[in-house]
This record gives structure tokens, C-alpha cells and sequence, in this order.
């Protein structure tokens, strides 16, 4: 099993059909107005369909593809705050495209960057979720969910060696995990 996967989410999970009606509530959740809010002001627009349901076929949550939009995958959700927390993430991931002229994500560095902005703003690591995976630990948790989690993602980034993966986390870790743009605060 994924340590990465709330109990329960391996199930065949939501009908694309659902998943869409999920996406319609998140998108009344204030974080996400917030987010959308922002991305237009910074000149990026957001069309209604800018997030879709899809069915996935490799065990992912959802994903940000530059200039498409993001992607939620129905058959890995299981309730509404599944939905709301791949939107979350995601939204954060095309904020970053849209305030930086340059990202690059070939570039281990600026990859491992977005990855500890969007888990760290969209409050994948925060204590709850961590304990409903399985992952106790008093002090230090959430910097060690991000840090796995970035892992995760930017080694699976065709560009870059575990070894690449993790030198560009610790490159960036402080300049990214304290830049709390849109938001004054992490969540």
C-alpha cells in the first residue's frame, strides 16, 4: 500500500460523474475561491473547465498539466475531501506557473520547489492526515510528510535521479517551504 494514500482509497472510488459534483462544492470552498481569485489577478485565466474528472490509470490523485489545466482522478477519490485536497494542491501547482515566467518543470530544483509550496500550502501534511496514514510522530512530522512527498513526485519526473530529486529539494527547501504567496500564512 501507499503511505501516501488515506485508508481506503484503494477502491474503484467515484464515478467521473460524481467526482464532477464534487469538484463543483470544492470549487464553493473559500481556499479554492481564494486561489482562482488570485490566479486570475496575476493574469491567468480560469476557465469552468479548468479542473476535470478523469478516470486514472496509474494510482495518482490528480495533476496539474501547464496550460490544459488540472485533473482529478475519479476512480482514486473517495469522499469530498479527497477532492478538495487534489484541487487544493493542484491550484497551488498553476499558481506557480502563472506568477513564474520561468518554471521549469524539467529542472529538479524548480519541480521539488512546487512540490513543497503545494503540500505545504495545501495542508497535505498537516497532523490528521498524517495520523490517518499511519504516520505518527510528535515532532517533525510535517516537514518529513513534505519531504517524502516531494520525493515521490519529482523522482517520478523522467528528468530527474533520486539523487538530482533530492539535491534540489534541500537547494530550495527554505526559500520555498516559507514563501506562503497567495496566502499570507500556510493553512
Amino acid at each position: 500500500m501507499d503511505e501516501d494514500r488515506l485508508p481506503g482509497t484503494a477502491s474503484a472510488g467515484l464515478s467521473i460523474r460524481e467526482c464532477r459534483d464534487m469538484i463543483k462544492k470544492s470549487l464553493q470552498l473559500p481556499k479554492v475561491k481564494f486561489l482562482r481569485e488570485n490566479l486570475e489577478k496575476s493574469g491567468c485565466k480560469v476557465e469552468d473547465n479548468f479542473i476535470k474528472a478523469i478516470n486514472c490509470h496509474n494510482q495518482m490523485a490528480g495533476g496539474y498539466a501547464p496550460r490544459r489545466g488540472i485533473f482529478v482522478c475519479s476512480n482514486e477519490m473517495t469522499c469530498q475531501d479527497d477532492v478538495n485536497q487534489v484541487i487544493l494542491h493542484e491550484l497551488i501547482h498553476a499558481y506557480d506557473e502563472c506568477r513564474a515566467a520561468n518554471l521549469d518543470w524539467a529542472d529538479c530544483a524548480h519541480h521539488a520547489c512546487a512540490e513543497i509550496r503545494a503540500n505545504h500550502l495545501s495542508g497535505d501534511c498537516h497532523f490528521k492526515r498524517e495520523l490517518l496514514r499511519g504516520n505518527l510522530k510528535i515532532g517533525g512530522q510535517e516537514s518529513e510528510c513534505i519531504k517524502r512527498r516531494v520525493m515521490k513526485s519529482v523522482t517520478s519526473n523522467p528528468y530527474c535521479s533520486a539523487t538530482a530529486a533530492r539535491e534540489g529539494m534541500e537547494a530550495v527547501w527554505n526559500v520555498c517551504y516559507n514563501d506562503t504567496q497567495p496566502f499570507d500564512r500556510a493553512l
